[in-house]
């Protein structure tokens, strides 16, 4: 398992980007510093650095991208702003015109008063954590002043573009017929995600596609299921889809109203693709997090399972290295790195179309998930976990018993005073049983 590097050293970028209360943490001077520093690290003699810049739907988003643009043309780079757009539209764009650098708006499924800003380097991928460490650095020091301001331009036909993308992709697949329910959260997909299904030929129905800057992920969307499963149960859609804020992360109910979560997705999309020769290395990458039963499932299909510390960035620098191209988390990213670097939520909802092929998602048989028990423990210092040698030892033992059958993981949070301790096994039972012994466990040593 890959290790998160330490951000003891950093102070603005987390583990995406940076984010925070717009106006207050995040500012627009933070927002123009940031973008003035990045830009002059791509900045050459020969020519203007030219900067995509797009957004989610947060009222805070155009005073930020009117801080960013500015900061670009500061810097002596030419800002080409693209509107609203899922977040995975920046690696693609990059891609395909040749930009030096993309910034992203968003904070994600956060709620509507948090923004952030995402950088992605001239190949399409985040920043390392080198690079943002460099940009903090640079914010200490006077701007470099350019010779000649730059500019700040419309960049025309970006939303197009993603969308001729996606038809390109899933040429071969047909939707004419299906009943298909999308949640947009309000969000970053409002336009794109009913557009291309359409396309396709679904007939389609659409939740949460009215945003007025404050409803983004409001009671909608990935982390908000709820509307979208009491509107699968009260038609007859086949399948319904969630997008996060930003649109680039998942998950899917079926006819049932049942969740589907990232597990099950990539393992439905890892098979369909080795199946179909398009699974580099025959191999995926998934986090710790990822259920006992998904690993199970790839072993008998023979697929390669590499395991990484919690974050879509550690899963991408996993694919990156081993030259791999599927990954994600159970929350619902999905990497292909055939279709793009990054997570995106309508190129994995239309890759879960592809790969149940005529097969109702409520039939779908990629994996057989274990019951999970997760209880959060808070702790005095969440530090300790790793000096408590009781605790070890009976996770150890946990973990032997429940050999070939379950698993056992404890695991400090990144960001609060706690432990979370998750058991799966065979029956929900032996996996509440477990947990609370080991929950009681660690209060008696820790809390």
């Amino acid at each position: 398992m890959s290790a998160a590097p330490s951000s003891a050293a950093r102070k603005l970028f987390g583990t995406d980007g940076v984010r925070g209360v717009a106006g207050e943490f995040l500012s627009a001077e933070l927002a123009l510093a940031l973008a003035r520093a990045a830009t002059s690290r791509v900045q050459t003699d020969g020519r203007p650095a030219r900067v995509l810049i797009i957004r989610d739907t947060r009222e805070s988003g155009e005073m930020l991208e009117a801080a960013v643009a500015a900061g670009v043309a500061a810097a002596g780079g030419e800002a080409l702003l693209g509107g609203i757009l899922p977040t995975p539209g920046a690696p693609l764009l990059i891609h395909r015109h040749g930009f030096d650098l993309g910034v992203v708006l968003s904070a994600s499924h956060n709620p509507y008063q948090d923004n952030g800003i995402k950088f992605f380097g001239g190949d399409g991928y985040k920043l390392s954590d080198a690079t943002e460490a460099e940009i903090e650095a640079a914010l200490e020091q006077p701007p470099v002043v350019p010779e000649h301001p730059g500019r700040v331009l419309q960049f025309h036909g970006a939303l197009e573009d993603y969308l001729r993308a996606l038809e390109e992709r899933f040429s071969g697949l047909d939707l004419t017929g299906r009943r298909i329910l999308i949640d947009c959260a309000n969000g970053a997909t409002f336009r794109a995600a009913p557009e291309i299904f359409r396309r396709l030929g679904a007939d389609i129905g659409v939740i949460a596609h009215e945003p007025d800057g404050r409803n983004i992920n409001l009671n909608s969307g990935s982390t908000h299921l709820g509307r979208l499963q009491a509107g699968i149960q009260a038609g007859d859609d086949e399948i319904g889809f969630a997008f996060d804020g930003d649109g680039d992360r998942m998950l899917a109910v079926d006819r049932n109203g049942a969740v589907v979560d990232g597990d099950e997705l990539i393992a439905l999309a890892a098979i369909h693709l080795r199946d179909t020769g398009r699974l580099p290395g025959n191999g995926v990458a998934v986090t710790v997090m990822t259920n006992y039963g998904f690993h199970t499932a790839m072993a008998e299909h023979g697929i390669e399972v590499a395991i990484t510390s919690v974050g879509d960035r550690y899963v991408l620098e996993a694919l990156r290295e081993r030259e791999w191209a599927l990954g994600g988390e159970q929350s619902g990213h999905v990497i292909d790195r055939n279709f793009v670097p990054s997570g995106d939520g309508i190129a994995s909802a239309l890759l879960t179309l592809e790969a149940l092929g005529a097969t109702d998602l409520a039939d779908r048989a990629g994996m057989e998930k274990l019951p999970q028990t997760l209880v959060n423990v808070r702790v005095r210092d969440r530090g300790a976990l790793e000096q408590a040698t009781e605790v070890h030892a009976a996770v150890e033992a946990e973990s032997l018993a429940l050999e070939g059958r379950g698993r056992v993981l404890l695991r400090p949070s990144g960001t609060e005073p706690l432990v979370r301790v998750m058991v799966e096994a065979p029956t929900a039972d032996e996996a509440e049983a477990v947990c609370a012994r080991l929950v009681a466990l660690v209060e008696g040593q820790l809390a």
